[in-house]
């Protein structure tokens, strides 16, 4: 469900005046059977609703299941009664779940994360309860001890069997777990269950999981990596908040040094958080917390399953899980005891949430842990111009990495002049680009071509009548996905096959594919290195994360030779053989207006261009381009990265952009394109309130992409200074107006993208 405004009046959350705020929780810790207490459900309403406390009372923060008309929903006391209801009236909380109470610092956590983002206190809530069957009865299964009654019979099977339980320490494990430690048949183990020397219990599923142990020893660290995780460590002992930069060139060891904090956390006995942009990042940086603690943490993203997803949820509110690896949304989980936050590759675009709620993880991991008192490690080889601006301004410590971890150094880095090439119109690896991959494929080494574009290729043209197919629903062109055998709509997900004529003049046999995709790539790689053994990365191209953390494992033992990848390649993989790097169209994120494109396109440049050279040999980046004069480009070469961030530094904070000015987007859509841009245009009329903070507007225009899933979208960009009180101008602007039924309106403070 998008949790946009949307109705004929806008939710509170909006309005000047927020009701939630009239609850106080610190007003009593415990209520009493009948009390009168205030429920917030995740329910899209406008308040606060009271209730009767349960037989027994209830903790504020409990987890309830409470009446809403005909139905039963899932809520949280959320303090004391507001007492606007006759007493008589009111209905009896049904039942208090069992579920660790939402701690005091987490409930004022979404009530600043729903005023920052403007966004309805009960949307917010959802994202703090996104565990399925919180209402449900405990989850059991069967479990296997050992007793002290030996089998009437020994065989080999049966000893393997007792010996994997006594190793154990009387721990109990499940069949399946004894079947593939003692390596013999479920029949074995029932065989001992009949002779005695088995038990078999119930005991709930959500258990918690195998503890990390910080006394292991970790890899032997440099200097520079000492002294910078000596350095997180003390501010762990110190016990306050405080944000850090952690910057290092790639391949320079970031993650063992925030590891190091991660262990000093759990010595503190608190709970760590490492968000990682990915999910396939997720295993290989599974298999580095094993080696370093000695077991896996909880892991909590969109892969892990419905039953895992509770566990993990209620494990970490009892204190079950020391470590908790996941993607943005877990930031929301209900820690007990949270202390540290790391953010790797902080300054990825997928840390934003760009539907429904509309927040930045990087940002809400900074409140968080000021909430809470625990610290934040924000890690990258490229930060985001925000963090290294807040770093230059004395706001985060910041520790700096120059050099690779042992033997490797940083890859050379060079442009191949595209103008000067001789390349068919229907191809796009450069003559130099494939001598370079040919040496590589000549010394056993691997090569990989990188390209920032799914599928086969981004346009489709009728070459009679010149038509680009487009989406039904949206205003996009549809990009040919020939593995798939279908064209699909990168905005709205609508595919359909390739047509064998044209949808607009219906002639036959003459539409034809324009621009490159990796598909594509990877089949001119084919036809120009016909011996090499080529791996094609995409994130639409496996089905699922299991069988892409398979690829990428093969890929760095040496199961290929030349790797085509998109984005998806240039985030924390470690392939030992990789000595060249070759991007295709450098220059493509330099196109549009975007205010961030020359920090994108850099940050993604010098990520791709470490994957190279990540062992003992030197590796190369070769960029394709056809403006080497760009200063983006040259700086890219140079390597020159704090002359790259003060340049940008100065043009933004000139031009009053962030980080040294606030911007707000504002999207207006619905099926009348008409009355859409009539309230965008009363908006933009009507504007005192922004004026009174200095504020301006811009707009409305069409979105770049002006129709998605048949829903016309308008824009309007506000801009205010830095020091401006720009949410509470922006709920009394966007208050005034009376939105039609199918109109939506969504507020998105300091966009990430335009589109």
């Amino acid at each position: 469900m998008a949790w946009v405004l949307s109705g004929l009046a806008l939710p509170h959350r909006l309005l000047s005046r927020n009701p939630f705020h009239g609850c106080d929780v610190a007003e009593t810790d415990f209520f009493h059977h009948d009390d009168v207490v205030a429920v917030l459900t995740t329910q899209p309403l406008d308040r606060v609703l009271d209730y009767r406390a349960p037989e027994g009372g209830c903790f504020a923060g409990a987890f309830v299941e409470v009446p809403l008309g005909p139905r039963k929903v899932i809520g949280v006391v959320w303090g004391a009664g507001q007492g606007a209801v006759d007493p008589s009236r009111l209905r009896h909380v049904i039942r208090v779940l069992d579920a660790a109470p939402m701690r005091a610092e987490m409930q004022e956590f979404i009530h600043r994360a729903a005023d920052y983002t403007l966004t309805p206190l009960p949307a917010m809530l959802r994202l703090a309860t996104r565990a399925p069957g919180l209402g449900d009865p405990p989850a059991m299964r069967r479990i296997l001890r050992a007793t002290h009654t030996p089998p009437s019979r020994w065989t080999d099977a049966r000893r393997r069997a007792m010996e994997v339980l006594n190793a154990y320490g009387g721990l109990a494990l499940t069949l399946a777990e004894l079947t593939e430690a003692a390596g013999v048949s479920s029949s074995v183990v029932k065989g001992l269950i009949k002779q005695g020397s088995i038990v078999e219990e119930e005991t709930p599923r959500d258990r918690a999981f195998p503890h990390l142990d910080p006394a292991r020893q970790g890899k032997a660290l440099s200097e520079d990596q000492a002294a910078a995780a000596t350095a997180l460590c003390a501010g762990l002992q110190s016990g306050a908040y405080g944000t850090t930069l952690l910057r290092g060139v790639t391949g320079s060891g970031k993650t063992e040094v925030y590891l190091e904090a991660v262990a000093e956390c759990l010595r503190q006995g608190r709970q760590a958080l490492v968000l990682l942009p990915e999910i396939a990042l997720t295993a290989e940086f599974l298999s580095r917390v094993e080696a370093r603690f000695g077991a896996q943490p909880a892991e909590w993203h969109s892969g892990v399953t419905m039953t895992e997803r509770r566990r993990i949820w209620k494990m970490i509110g009892q204190g079950g899980a020391q470590l908790v690896v996941g993607a943005r949304s877990a930031l929301f989980l209900p820690f007990q005891n949270l202390g540290l936050i790391i953010v790797d590759e902080e300054h990825d675009t997928s840390y934003k949430q760009e539907d429904g709620v509309l927040y930045n993880a990087r940002d809400m991991a900074v409140l968080r842990a000021s909430i809470c008192g625990a610290r934040v490690v924000l890690a990258s080889a490229t930060p985001s111009l925000e963090s290294w601006a807040n770093a230059e301004a004395g706001k985060y410590d910041k520790l700096v990495l120059t050099d690779r971890y042992g033997a490797a150094v940083m890859p050379r880095i060079g442009v191949i002049d595209m103008r000067s090439e001789s390349l068919p119109s229907d191809r796009w690896i450069s003559p130099s680009l494939q001598q370079a991959v040919n040496e590589r494929l000549n010394r056993g080494e691997q090569a990989m071509l990188f390209i920032n574009r799914r599928g086969y290729a981004p346009i489709t043209l009728c070459r009679a009548c010149g038509h680009q197919i487009g989406c039904d629903h949206c205003d996009a062109r549809m990009v040919e996905h020939r593995f798939l055998k279908r064209l699909v709509c990168h905005q709205c997900g609508d595919s359909k096959p390739i047509p064998n004529a044209c949808p607009a003049c219906d002639a036959e046999d003459r539409l034809a594919p324009v621009g490159p995709g990796v598909e594509r790539l990877s089949e001119e790689a084919t036809s120009l290195f016909p011996d090499a053994r080529i791996a094609t990365l995409s994130s639409d191209m496996h089905g699922t994360a299991r069988d892409l953390k398979a690829e990428i494992e093969a890929i760095a033992a040496g199961g290929a030779d030349i790797i085509i990848g998109t984005q998806l390649v240039a985030k924390g993989h470690n392939f030992p053989l990789l000595t060249l790097v070759g991007v295709i169209d450098a220059d493509l994120g330099l196109q549009g207006s975007d205010l961030r494109a020359a920090e994108r396109t850099f940050q993604l440049m010098r990520q791709v261009a470490g994957r190279a050279g990540r062992a003992e040999k030197q590796g190369i980046a070769m960029l394709q381009s056809y403006q080497p004069e760009h200063p983006v480009i040259r700086a890219i070469v140079a390597g020159d990265e704090e002359g790259f961030w003060r340049a940008e530094a100065a043009e933004r904070q000139q031009a009053g952009v962030p980080p040294y000015g606030r911007m707000a987007g504002i999207i207006l859509s619905g099926p009348d394109m008409q009355q859409v841009f009539d309230l965008g245009n009363r908006l933009a009329r009507n504007d005192v309130a922004l004026r009174r903070i200095g504020a301006q507007v811009f707009g409305p225009a069409p979105a770049p992409i002006a129709r998605i899933r048949g829903r016309h979208r308008v824009r309007l960009l506000v801009k205010a200074d830095k020091s401006a009180p720009l949410q509470g101008a922006l709920s009394q602007w966007v208050g005034q107006l009376k939105l039609p039924a199918q109109v939506r309106l969504a507020v998105d403070i300091d966009p990430q993208s335009f589109f």
